[in-house]
């Protein structure tokens, strides 16, 4: 029985983020991935015209869910637009650990991807995140809980279970930011 062009997208996408994920988009190959699906070459090229634009299909939702965050929290101000931001950007990052891992390990190619807007909303999530202050200090602390929870949602971090790991995320996000959680 042959196997839906959906089905074989699916499998095509699940083993390029789990290699992309361990060895970087500029460490694995067409071929890598169409071994690992278990098809040819010619075949995962029927499904995606190269590697970016699987690529660009895996870290869509990422970049939809962030923008979703941004949308949701454009209204608030002061103290409920941080704790808002922050819960969503932890949430967000242990739900898309992987893609977030694939980001992590080739950063610069990402923020240079023509597909992709990193660059524009990680400003407007360090925006949000230091409650729309120009001030240094909010800034500082912005970029800092912007970078330390991208790298821990990255990390393997197996030992510690989510809920713990979502939790101290959030309080030492909130810490961070100067911000104690009403």
């Amino acid at each position: 029985m042959a196997r839906s062009a959906s089905a074989m997208r699916g499998r095509i996408l699940k083993s390029a983020l789990r290699l992309f994920a361990v060895h970087g988009f500029r460490g694995t190959s067409l071929q890598d991935i169409a071994s690992d699906v278990g098809c040819s070459k010619a075949s995962l090229l029927y499904h995606f015209a190269g590697k970016e634009k699987i690529l660009t299909e895996l870290l869509t939702p990422t970049q939809d869910a962030l923008a979703a965050l941004l949308g949701r929290v454009a209204g608030l101000d002061g103290g409920r637009l941080v704790e808002e931001t922050v819960v969503g950007y932890v949430d967000l990052t242990l739900r898309y650990r992987l893609e977030i891992r694939l980001l992590f390990e080739d950063i610069t190619e990402m923020s240079c991807h023509q597909d992709l807007r990193v660059m524009e909303l990680a400003d407007g999530l360090l925006d949000a995140l230091a409650g729309r202050s120009q001030r240094a200090p909010a800034r500082v602390a912005a970029w800092m809980v912007l970078g330390a929870v991208f790298i821990t949602s990255a990390a393997d971090s197996e030992v510690v279970p989510d809920e713990v790991l979502r939790a101290e995320m959030i309080r030492s996000a909130l810490r961070t930011l100067d911000h104690n959680r009403r």
